[in-house]
Order: structure tokens, then C-alpha cells, then sequence
């Protein structure tokens, strides 16, 4: 049965490798970038895989609540179903990683654009559907306030942060929405993969892409996941495994959620 997949960051990847094999089997990708000219670029290359399936693509910065919020109004205008959200788009490095905002450009990017996109796309999603949130195998406790951007990270600390932020929320949500509604998955595709945030932060070519590509539609699309909400997959390990202890632990991502909502509250 043909799906209609949205994935986010699906300009170069695994996000455009994971739409190739989509759009390859037949299935509806629609793409999402923020540069368009690239985007443009992505859309040809899924297309080009001859499959039945249509390709569609969104430009929006996820940097910006707000703007994030525009774009989950437009795939609601432009979509009657989505059967699953990839939040795959990440951001390690950054010259100037304070947005203009005030948020560091890691949590915004990698903790509260998804947070917002899925919230905002649930009801088009339906309790069938799935929300496959990329983490990494890089978690590390979130401060409070750097959450808010009031305290600077390095690199690393920062985007280790943001990915257990990540996975908080989703158990918090899948939680919340409990075993009938829409399935909520935190995976970690696996580590040093052959992608462009790897390239910059680690000057390596690092390992093939195809791996991360394969657990992307595996998510999407396989029975496995289907009643798997709340749990973490390791693809490091080729299994479901316990997230980081603290993810574990309803209090502190009852007060993640809270810190995110009292941001979005001002910038939406």
C-alpha cells in the first residue's frame, strides 16, 4: 500500500537516500530542504528512481519556530493524509550558534522544529501513522538553561543535548498519546555515517549511508515499529535498547517538555 512519507532534511543524506528507496517502491515522498535550489536538485534525483509513487517538496528554515509553524500549516493545506513525519534534519557545527531567537541553533533544529512539526501534524497523521524522530548515539543530561540559550555549548555538548531532548519528548508524547494513537520512534540511525555533519565535524568519510537509509524505511514502513511507541532503536546495535537513563524518567521529561513549551510560548 503506497504511503505518503514526509521527511525533513531530504536534500543530501540519508534523508534523500531514505526518499530514494521510498519513491523507488512506489511510495508519496514529500521533501523538505531550505535551500531550493538543492531541493530542486533532491527532487530530481528521487524522481529519476522511476517509481509510481509522486514527489512533492517544502522550503522552510527550521531554525525558526515560527517559520517551522508555516510549514506544518502547509503541508495541512497542501496534504489530505500523512501516514509518517521523518524528523530527520539535524544540524552539529555552527559558526553562529545562537539563531536570531536566542535559541542555540542545535536545540532549535534538532529539539524544537520536530517538537512543533509533530504536535502541529498529528491530527493529519492519525493514530495510524507514524513520527520517526532521528537521535544519535551522542546523548549527554540537558541544562536547563542552555535549553533556553542562556548558557553556551561547545559543538558536541550541544548537539548531544539536543538529541536527548529529542528522545524525551518523544517517550514523554508516545506516553501521552498512549498505545492506540499515532506511534512515536526515537532511532538512532548509526554512528559516524557517510553524511555531510559528519564530514565537517570529524573530517572523515565515514561509514556507508546506506545504513542509516535502511533503518529510515524499516521505520517508516515495517511491521516491527508499528507497536513500538516510546522505545529507542539502536542501529548501532541492530535493536531496540534502553535510551539514555534520564529519558527514562517521566519527571525530567515532563520538565524538558515544559522548558520547550514556555519557549514556544513566546516565539509562536
Amino acid at each position: 500500500m503506497q504511503k505518503t512519507i514526509l521527511i525533513t532534511g531530504s536534500t543530501d543524506g540519508i534523508g534523500l537516500e531514505a526518499a530514494k528507496r521510498l519513491a523507488a517502491d512506489g511510495h508519496h515522498v514529500i521533501l523538505h530542504g531550505r535551500n531550493p535550489a538543492k531541493l530542486n536538485d533532491a527532487q530530481a534525483e528521487v524522481r529519476a528512481q522511476k517509481g509510481d509513487g509522486a514527489v512533492d517538496q517544502i522550503v522552510a528554515d527550521l531554525s525558526r519556530p515560527a517559520d517551522v509553524a508555516t510549514f506544518a500549516d502547509e503541508v495541512v493545506e497542501r496534504f489530505d493524509s500523512l501516514d509518517v513525519l521523518i524528523n530527520n534534519a539535524g544540524v552539529f557545527g555552527a559558526t553562529e550558534p545562537l539563531t536570531v531567537d536566542g535559541i542555540d541553533v542545535r536545540f532549535a533544529v534538532n529539539t524544537l522544529a520536530p517538537y512543533v512539526l509533530t504536535q502541529r501534524l498529528l491530527p493529519l497523521i492519525g493514530a495510524s501513522g507514524r513520527v520517526i524522530n532521528l537521535s544519535s548515539a551522542a546523548q549527554e543530561p540537558v541544562d536547563s538553561d542552555a535549553l533556553r540559550g542562556s548558557v553556551p555549548l561547545a559543538d558536541r555538548d550541544a548537539y548531544a543535548q539536543s538529541k536527548l531532548a529529542l528522545n524525551m519528548w518523544s517517550r514523554h508524547l508516545a506516553d501521552e498519546i498512549g498505545v492506540d494513537g499515532t506511534t512515536i520512534v526515537a532511532v538512532n540511525p548509526g554512528s559516524l555515517l557517510a553524511t555531510k555533519m559528519v564530514k565537517d565535524a570529524f573530517g572523515i568519510d565515514g561509514n556507508d549511508i546506506g545504513i542509516g537509509a535502511d533503518i529510515l524505511v524499516r521505520a517508516a514502513l515495517s511491521p516491527e515499529f508499528a507497536t513500538a511507541t516510546g522505545k529507542y532503536f539502536d542501529n548501532d546495535s541492530g535493536q531496540f535498547a534502553p535510551p539514555h537513563a534520564d529519558a527514562l524518567d517521566a519527571q525530567k521529561n515532563q520538565t524538558v517538555v515544559d522548558i520547550i513549551e514556555s519557549i514556544l510560548a513566546t516565539l509562536l
